[in-house]
């Protein structure tokens, strides 16, 4: 967590997918600069651990602050409970959306059933559309959305076609949705992390593991959540101003453009 930084004070925040790993972190980072946050957590079974997180704020000492929100995404009703919500702990505005909630899918071609490509379609690519949606209206200018992607997009592996595919519809829908908020002084971008250390790196097999710390040039390393929600930080703060509609690799050049 950066130190004696308060870029985000006073700042609002959503961050989506907050339980744990890269999302947790990124609650973490954003309240670390003074932000306010509300994190968004799918299941009733990581209230625990959502409330690690916020104990982990209020320790903070900086102003910033921290609600916990339960909404499933792939409810057509989430994205109007979460930014209700949001409203009635900090306010009636919005500053910064971060869309990390989302679900990978390990099939082949012949198992993926239509059911297993709504599912992953509906967390990671129509959940971020439809809460934006509900977001704009409350944004404060300037506003930053960063979404969450991957970096399956560029470089992807055998069985994970449906959710590269759900990963790049977000980067599109981002690139679109920069047009139509820019003149509004709002900015979106997206983030692709790379390899990282995490809970879902436990579904990972062992040999791709391995090629993928012998790809990663920097340090031949996994990234840490850490690496990622700076960059993400970076996107929400002001001097991101200028830099809209992008894809940023965060993967210690895993993935190059």
């Amino acid at each position: 967590m950066s130190s004696q930084d308060s870029s985000l004070a006073g700042k609002v925040a959503i961050v989506t997918g907050a339980s744990r790993g890269i999302g947790a972190v990124i609650a973490l980072e954003l309240a670390g600069r003074g932000a306010k946050v509300a994190l968004v957590y799918v299941s009733p079974n990581s209230e625990k651990l959502v409330d690690e997180v916020i104990a982990k704020i209020a320790k903070l000492g900086n102003g910033s602050s921290a609600v916990k929100i339960q909404a499933d995404q792939r409810q057509i009703e989430a994205p109007k409970k979460i930014v209700s919500e949001t409203i009635a702990a900090f306010g009636d505005s919005i500053d910064i959306l971060v869309n990390n909630a989302g679900a990978e899918l390990f099939k082949s071609l012949p198992d993926i059933t239509p059911e297993d490509f709504a599912s992953v379609l509906d967390l990671n690519l129509r959940a971020a559309l439809f809460l934006c949606q509900a977001v704009v209206p409350h944004l404060r200018a300037p506003g930053r959305i960063v979404n969450v992607s991957s970096t399956t997009t560029r470089r992807s592996y055998a069985t994970l076609s449906v959710y590269s595919a759900a990963k790049a519809g977000l980067e599109a829908m981002s690139r679109s949705l920069s047009y139509e908020l820019g003149p509004a002084g709002h900015t979106i971008n997206v983030v692709q992390p790379g390899p990282v250390q995490t809970e879902m790196m436990r579904d990972v097999p062992d040999d791709w593991v391995k090629e993928m710390k012998q790809n990663t040039p920097c340090e031949n390393r996994l990234g840490t959540p850490e690496d990622i929600a700076r960059v993400v930080a970076f996107l929400a703060g002001p001097d991101s101003r200028w830099i809209t509609g992008q894809c940023i690799s965060a993967s210690g050049g895993y993935v190059m453009l």
